[in-house]
């Protein structure tokens, strides 16, 4: 058990800080455009992420569907058919870049209608989400790379790669925000070429460990990018699922709240997304091994992974809905938000906090799900959030009372999810016993 902890945090560690830097990317942007443009400028990427977290979902699901399929593959030993699950990977990221940069370009205005900006916020989201289109295949090759680097024993590189694109975020931000006062635009052009950096790092190591390939026989192509899609659509939700509820919270709160609903939403989301996404590095990082572990058919050490990142998982929600609590009432004065946003973010924070250790169980029971190819079983874990979440906005808030029951229907979706994934691991644990 010694053994397998020592590994364990050998993957787990450096995915888990390469998560949290993906989720400081926003923050850093949030915290630029906030202090120079003010709370519009806050909304207007608030109301405009969920289009670039897309892109960036697009990536993670394609990248992680092939880097499992990758991985089982090789623990059986079939390594022709393992290199064959990385080329079709690869071509895929190439060709959904190619879409989503034309789709987002040409329909922004009419997407972020759709997510609720209008007016001033129509016109700086329009701003930011044109530019980042033009870099839309720099985020999707780059996140999709990453987890083949980590299925290749370099968790450690992936967290660098990670780094080096979060350092040049920071500096690139500073200088085209601030010292330039490229405001909005400014901060779209410092995330594509920050993460530009990450993908090219992570197209070198790829390169000199030998595992870039693109040789498919026509004949699998199809079949080839069905398994991939298969497995990643679960993580694509994973990545996703903040998001759309962050779309559902803003177009809900814009009836109850206004914009300054928005803005307040804004800046939890900022910070509550980094657990979150820690969360799912616990989960991500864990992949390979669980994988590994249920292509050879070890069930023994798949189980104790699996306990290890829960154990793991908790104990983070705990310390960090800890720190969280301690500083609600300066989360505001961070981004730049008026007087009266952070007065609100101080006096919800609780609300969500009281979620995040459910976050934990639902994240790792379905990164559990789609390494062992329980494809059905992630899909549900997946998407059931959402659906909970919008369901009891429906109902609730004209009920109950108004903005506030939008906050609370946010904790019990996430609270009602995690006892449903519980419900599955159980009854799954019984059918494998």
């Amino acid at each position: 058990m010694i053994r397998n902890t020592k590994i364990f945090f050998q993957y787990v560690i450096p995915s888990i800080l390469a998560f949290a830097l993906s989720g400081i990317y926003s923050i850093v942007d949030g915290f630029f455009v906030g202090n120079q443009v003010g709370d519009a400028g806050l909304s207007a990427i608030n109301v405009a992420y969920p289009i670039v977290a897309l892109i960036q979902a697009a990536g993670t699901g394609i990248g992680m569907g092939g880097a499992v399929c990758y991985s089982i593959h090789k623990a059986e030993n079939r390594e022709k058919r393992a290199r064959e699950y990385t080329a079709g990977a690869i071509w895929m990221l190439f060709l959904f870049s190619i879409l989503l940069t034309i789709l987002t370009y040409l329909f922004s205005n009419p997407l972020l209608r759709f997510l609720g900006a209008d007016g001033q916020l129509l016109s700086l989201g329009g701003q930011y989400i044109k530019i980042i289109a033009i870099g839309a295949s720099l985020q999707i090759i780059g996140t999709g790379l990453v987890p083949f680097i980590r299925n290749n024993e370099g968790a450690f590189f992936a967290m660098t790669a990670m780094a080096a694109g979060f350092v040049s975020n920071i500096i690139l931000d500073y200088l085209f925000v601030w010292v330039k006062d490229g405001g909005i635009r400014g901060a779209a052009w410092a995330t594509i070429i920050s993460q530009g950096i990450t993908m090219l790092l992570a197209l070198v190591y790829l390169t000199v460990k030998r595992q870039i390939f693109f040789r498919i026989p026509v004949s699998r192509a199809v079949h080839t990018a069905g398994a991939i899609l298969k497995i990643g659509i679960a993580p694509f939700g994973l990545a996703m699922t903040p998001n759309l509820s962050l779309m559902i919270i803003n177009r809900f709160s814009a009836g109850y709240g206004g914009e300054e609903a928005i803005a307040t939403y804004a800046c939890i989301a900022y910070i509550i997304c980094i657990i979150y996404l820690i969360l799912q590095g616990v989960g991500d990082g864990s992949q390979p091994l669980m994988s590994l572990y249920y292509g050879q058919g070890n069930l023994k050490k798949l189980k104790d992974t699996r306990a290890l990142a829960y154990e793991f998982a908790l104990f983070l929600s705990v310390c960090g809905v800890a720190v969280l609590f301690l500083l609600r009432w300066e989360i505001g004065i961070l981004f730049g938000a008026s007087l009266e946003v952070n007065y609100e973010i101080g006096r919800i924070m609780p609300v969500f906090l009281l979620s995040v250790p459910f976050v934990a169980v639902s994240r790792i029971t379905t990164s559990g799900f789609y390494a062992t190819e329980k494809s059905l079983f992630s899909y549900f874990l997946t998407f059931m959030e959402p659906v909970l979440m919008f369901v009891l906005m429906l109902i609730l808030p004209p009920l109950l009372g108004g903005q506030q029951m939008i906050w609370w229907s946010t904790t019990a979706a996430r609270i009602l999810s995690a006892l449903a994934a519980l419900i599955m691991k159980r009854e799954i644990e019984k059918r494998e016993s």
